[in-house]
């Protein structure tokens, strides 16, 4: 038992100073937001134009085609471990300005805390067990603002506050902004988005009782000390086609591209210098009542038992309803056939947008 309780520990010492490394910080506001961002393979960067515009691309934010809108959004990740949740309402101020809040967390819960599992006189008490989280926060307020001395432009930002917490053993605080352009002509669109474009700054303070810092010291590992996270800037560009099949129906093609500047990763493109994760998606959608979507993206090189080296891909689908022009209720399978690492997850959002509350 004890060496359980070591082993515990241990984990709990990698999760800490995991934390310390810039290369994977914050990675949460990674992993995408809204079942059809989702579903097309996060593609979104060019065409998102409603109030998750403030995830994908603050600018798409002037192209919300109510005034105010409201999102939801649940998912959960490592079958159900882990909660992915989001809440956003967005408002245009007039046809040229729109604002935005959004909330989105990512967090595990009810981890077990073994800490005080065994007593001073050595005896194992399962009523000593607690629990706790580990969930990473994030707040955004956002502004857009479309040009109309230039018709399809618009610039917009984000001022984000990230709060991550890991139970009572650490939590950090961070600020960071994020820049977004978008430019749509005859149907063709065009977005770029530097996110963390000023770095992205987490102060972390760890809280560690006298028993933890000495089973630290027993399994030989180091005491984490308050320590400043940094996050640097990634540039991500989209482009897409809405092209127009007559009779109400409707397609939409699009190319993402996200490059980071932190390092060699396992993306498709890589280097020192940039790496580079390109993906597809496209969407079909009749009278914009009901859409089909599916992307392509998440290219990975693994290698196999055989020690060959082969490249992987994610493949996701969804589908969306729209009720009225008021409510639209959408749906994504992500990472279908389990032909990534991750496991795959089933994500539902909820949007509703109107012009104006009834009296």
């Amino acid at each position: 038992m004890r060496r359980g309780f070591y082993i515990i520990m241990l984990l709990l010492s990698v999760t800490l100073f995991g934390h310390a490394q810039s290369k994977y910080s914050n990675e949460f506001l990674s992993l995408g937001l809204g079942a059809r961002g989702l579903g097309m393979a996060n593609t979104m960067c060019a065409l998102t134009d409603d109030v998750t515009s403030a995830y994908w691309n603050p600018a798409g934010l002037t192209r919300m085609d109510k005034r105010y809108q409201l999102a939801l959004m649940h998912a959960e990740y490592f079958a159900g471990i882990a909660k992915y949740d989001y809440a956003g309402l967005g408002f245009k101020i007039d046809s040229n300005q729109s604002v935005a809040f959004s909330y989105i967390r990512f967090g595990v819960d009810n981890i077990m805390n073994t800490t005080q599992l065994i007593d001073d006189q050595g005896n194992v008490d399962y009523d000593r067990i607690t629990y706790f989280s580990s969930a990473d926060n994030a707040f955004l307020l956002s502004y857009a603002y479309a040009f109309p001395q230039v018709p399809g432009l618009s610039l917009g930002a984000n001022a984000k506050i990230v709060h991550r917490k890991i139970g009572k053993f650490a939590r950090s605080w961070g600020f960071g902004l994020d820049f977004g352009l978008m430019y749509n002509r005859k149907g063709w669109q065009a977005g770029l988005m530097l996110r963390d474009g000023t770095s992205t700054f987490n102060a972390w303070r760890y809280s560690l009782t006298d028993d933890v810092i000495a089973v630290f010291e027993q399994t030989g590992n180091e005491i984490p000390e308050n320590d400043l996270e940094l996050t640097v800037p990634a540039l991500l560009l989209g482009g897409g086609k809405t092209v127009h099949f007559g009779k109400g129906f409707h397609g939409t093609f699009a190319l993402g591209f996200d490059c980071t500047f932190d390092g060699k990763r396992n993306s498709l493109i890589k280097s020192k210098v940039i790496n580079v994760d390109p993906h597809f998606g496209m969407e079909f959608d009749y009278k914009k009542i009901v859409a089909l979507r599916a992307g392509i993206g998440n290219f990975q090189r693994e290698t196999d038992f055989d020690g060959k080296q082969k490249t992987t891909l994610q493949i996701n689908f969804g589908v969306g309803v729209c009720i009225k022009n008021i409510v639209s209720i959408d749906y994504a399978f992500t990472d279908l056939g389990n032909l990534s690492i991750a496991q795959y997850s089933h994500v539902f959002s909820l949007k509703v947008a109107i012009d104006k509350f009834k009296k």
